[in-house]
């Protein structure tokens, strides 16, 4: 099991959090998304909305992440945004339940760990665990998204 920081609630804000809170990336619009899904947390108030647009080959060629309520999800869904630029559906998926067992203390090999990239900096809301919903609402946002994109795509049977 991947270790979670002592950290007072100061540093909860680390560099990367904090850069992605104050500079979200990729929330403009998505013209015609093929992918798109908005999930909202009653009890907090975090809501994002999300949209992607596929190349022919269904690779992730614009995402549209917009998000409001505390810093940990609008940094959560712009770092997501990055992530998901040039994937594919499948390793978006993958990346998904990686991130998913990560927030969820799940042990990562090394190599999983590095393929997180910059999300490794969410780790610390673990140590906080009202705050792992915050983090996670964007990816749970993907995955309906996902699940809608291949139902809709699905041969009638």
């Amino acid at each position: 099991m991947t270790q979670v920081p002592d950290v007072p609630l100061g540093g909860l804000y680390g560099d990367a959090i904090l850069d992605h809170y104050r500079s979200p990336r990729h929330r403009a619009p998505v013209s015609a998304p093929d992918v798109q899904a908005e999930e909202y947390n009653p009890f907090c108030g975090d809501r994002v909305s999300l949209a992607l647009k596929l190349d022919p080959n269904g690779r992730v060629v614009e995402v549209g992440a917009d998000s409001e309520g505390c810093s940990i999800i609008q940094a959560a869904a712009s770092m997501m945004a990055e992530s998901l630029q040039g994937q594919d559906l499948d390793q978006a998926a993958a990346l998904s339940g990686l991130f998913n067992d990560m927030m969820r203390g799940n042990s990562l090999s090394p190599a999983q760990e590095e393929g997180l990239g910059d999300l490794k900096a969410l780790t610390v809301v673990r140590a906080y665990p009202v705050r792992i919903k915050c983090a996670l609402l964007p990816w749970t946002a993907l995955e309906v998204g996902l699940e809608r994109y291949r139902t809709s795509r699905a041969p009638d049977q």
